[in-house]
């Protein structure tokens, strides 16, 4: 006689519960996906069996519980969205000292002919250039296409001490004119070339 056995209902406890958990996520299908996949699937899954198992609670009790639903996954996306924003935003390096052949005798022609016409961001920003590339050329500043104005200003600003404070305002000038799109005034212009000729005549 055959005899049969119902199934038993299942009721783990929390050990054991922990227990086919972990040997559920480590199932194949679970590592195919990326985490965030896997985190929605389980809040889908969630949310479905909550509104399974609301049929048995108040109506308040049942709107108090998908509102907190509601408001995790919300809150889910949003910071999902914020993580792939700044994962696509470009990292941006401010460089003075390019791959362009050029010298700093060249640099400071093109910086003086712009003040004379008036372009006075171009004339500021030749004017540093010319400035940066005399000092390479003088041995005072290694010549590293990448370096930054703010790279350029602290080696500068060990060099000659003291020119530390204009050399520092000249670098964020720079900046903020070329990478900040800052309009260049017609004196501070001058003072970069006047920069320019103190730490060129400096020995």
């Amino acid at each position: 006689m055959i005899t049969l056995v119902a199934e038993r209902v299942l009721d783990p406890s929390p050990g054991e519960a922990r227990s086919l958990l972990g040997r559920e996520l480590l199932k194949p299908e679970y590592l195919k996906d990326n985490w965030a996949e896997r985190l929605l699937a389980w809040l889908d899954r969630l949310l479905g069996n909550g509104v399974d198992k609301a049929a048995g609670f108040s109506l308040a009790s049942t709107f108090a519980a998908m509102l907190i639903a509601v408001l995790l996954i919300v809150a889910l996306a949003w910071l999902l969205t914020r993580a792939r924003a700044s994962a696509r935003v470009p990292v941006v390096k401010h460089t003075i000292l390019t791959d362009e052949a050029v010298t700093a005798a060249e640099l400071r022609s093109r910086a003086e002919a712009a003040l004379a016409e008036g372009r006075n961001a171009e004339a500021l920003v030749d004017g540093f250039r010319a400035l940066a590339v005399r000092q390479v050329e003088r041995g005072r500043l290694e010549d590293n296409p990448g370096t930054t104005a703010q790279e350029a200003a602290r080696a500068l600003s060990g060099a000659y001490p003291d020119q530390r404070s204009r050399v520092d305002v000249s670098a964020l000038l720079f900046d903020s004119v070329l990478y900040g799109d800052r309009p260049a005034s017609h004196g501070q212009a001058v003072d970069v070339l006047a920069l320019d000729d103190e730490l060129g005549s400096t020995r």
